[in-house]
């Protein structure tokens, strides 16, 4: 079968693009730029990648005709920029309006539980999506999940976050709300299980995991798994707004999908029983075994997808590919060129920089300027990196976002997604076999711009000069 993928370089289409593979399916993967989408060679004679805008109606004309089925995979409320809710309306309209024109059977939509009377913004947006894609001709299938625990899922790094930052927390009194977090592995199975699946045909499914816990236990429970002492203090007072500063300051989440989570966490996401499991039949995992699962995948370096893998500069919204040459005129530039001892070892140092390994020299300097850029709004250096020795084009890298992985020609290019008064690149390269060169561009943003070049250049010649001799050195010590 022809099965359209929405939405295939977000968190779950990453993980459901091996399973419908592996089962003989034909995929056409929507996707807005073709550079930052990485799948399996293996799986080359049976995807076709196309290029769409939801947004964007006239795109749409890339979609074939003669899909059998599609999945709806498509979020918007990480987005920084316009009311999410309204984008989410628009590109679920754009979709029923485009794939009632096509030979589709059915659609099938990942959702959020939406059983309490009073819905957060985020759930109000998911039952208003379910309702545009129901009122179609085309039969809907929907699933509607709560809590995701899997390795790189958003809930289960800010669970990290927490549990592993904070010995003791006194956190919002919406820590005893009440939710049935599911794995992602069941997910996924419930996703391929009901494809072209009759029964499943106009009908809406609540799907969680066997237990039923507060937020306070799965932390709690959380902390067991990893051999943690945990203690947990909840408090009346802490406002939503200020809820949402506490998620934001010690977790890897940005202020905008901080807030939309600590008001939807004021739901009760409890499923409803429904018919579902006597037509998909699996086993469901208990949400410590779902917990212990993705740290194997952490601790294996099999990480196949994560939150933060959706853009989140408005500037690279429209393809990375404008971008993979840095500019010159108008930029400030700092280019260290460093002979390199052993180009093999210098080769692994560039494509395993950030995250847990950090930058090589002067951490702590970049560990300030990652509490800066979070204290200004920005998203710090808490997302790390996916994996810790592969990187592709379109992941992010603590507050970087890649724009060119390639290994073969020795070129790593960075892209910042930190708060600046402008635009700033980070480019490494091995030339003439032997010669590290590294590159820092800035393109400055009107006179601040231009203030904090220079006010910042003692830094950047100190950091960037140790860096570069680090990696060309073959040494990763830090001073």
């Amino acid at each position: 079968m022809k099965i359209l993928l929405t939405g295939a370089t977000g968190y779950i289409a990453k993980r459901l693009l091996p399973v419908l593979a592996e089962a003989g399916h034909t995929l056409v993967c929507c996707v807005r730029d073709k550079k930052r989408f990485h799948y399996a060679p293996e799986y080359a004679a049976q995807v076709q990648v196309i290029e769409v805008d939801f947004l964007q109606p006239a795109s749409l004309a890339a979609i074939p005709n003669d899909i059998d089925a599609a999945y709806y995979l498509i979020h918007s409320m990480t987005t920084t920029t316009g009311d999410f809710s309204q984008l989410e309306q628009q590109s679920a309209e754009n979709f029923v309006q485009r794939l009632e024109e096509t030979n589709a059977k059915q659609i099938i939509f990942l959702s959020g539980i939406v059983n309490d009377d009073h819905l957060s913004k985020h759930l109000r947006s998911r039952k208003n999506v379910e309702s545009i894609l129901a009122g179609g001709k085309i039969p809907l299938t929907t699933l509607r999940a709560g809590i995701i625990i899997g390795s790189g899922s958003a809930s289960f790094e800010i669970i990290r976050d927490l549990v592993e930052k904070l010995p003791v927390m006194v956190a919002p009194r919406w820590l005893e709300t009440r939710c049935q977090p599911i794995a992602i592995r069941n997910v996924i199975q419930y996703l391929a299980g009901v494809l072209l699946h009759a029964g499943t045909f106009n009908q809406s499914f609540d799907i969680g995991g066997p237990d039923i816990l507060t937020f306070k236990q799965m932390l709690l429970q959380f902390a067991e798994v990893r051999k943690l002492r945990r203690f947990i203090l909840t408090v009346p007072v802490m406002t939503p707004h200020l809820s949402s500063y506490w998620l934001y300051f010690v977790t890897s989440t940005n202020f905008s999908l901080a807030t939309n989570l600590v008001h939807s966490m004021k739901n009760e996401v409890v499923c409803k029983p429904s018919p579902l499991p006597e037509l998909v039949p699996l086993s469901l995992i208990p949400y410590k075994q779902a917990v212990a699962l993705a740290f194997d995948k952490i601790e294996q370096n099999q990480v196949l997808s994560s939150w933060t893998d959706a853009l989140t500069s408005p500037t690279l919204y429209n393809g990375i590919a404008a971008h993979i040459t840095p500019p010159s005129m108008g930029c400030f530039t700092d280019m260290q060129k460093v002979p390199v001892q052993n180009p093999e070892v210098a080769l692994e140092h560039i494509f395993s920089i950030g995250g847990k390994r950090g930058w090589y020299y002067a951490d702590w300097l970049w560990s300030i300027r990652g509490a800066l850029d979070k204290m200004l709004g920005g998203t710090g250096l808490q997302r790390g990196r996916k994996n810790a020795d592969t990187i592709q084009a379109g992941e992010t890298l603590d507050f970087w976002r890649v724009l060119v992985a390639d290994k073969a020609n020795k070129r790593l290019l960075l892209y910042a997604e930190m708060k600046l008064p402008g635009e700033a690149w980070l480019e490494f390269r091995i030339t003439n076999g032997n010669e590290l060169v590294q590159t820092a561009t800035f393109r400055p943003l009107g006179v601040l711009g231009r203030l904090y070049w220079y006010c910042s250049l003692p830094f950047h010649l100190f950091i960037f000069s140790g860096m570069a001799h680090a990696i060309a050195g073959g040494s990763t010590k830090r001073p």
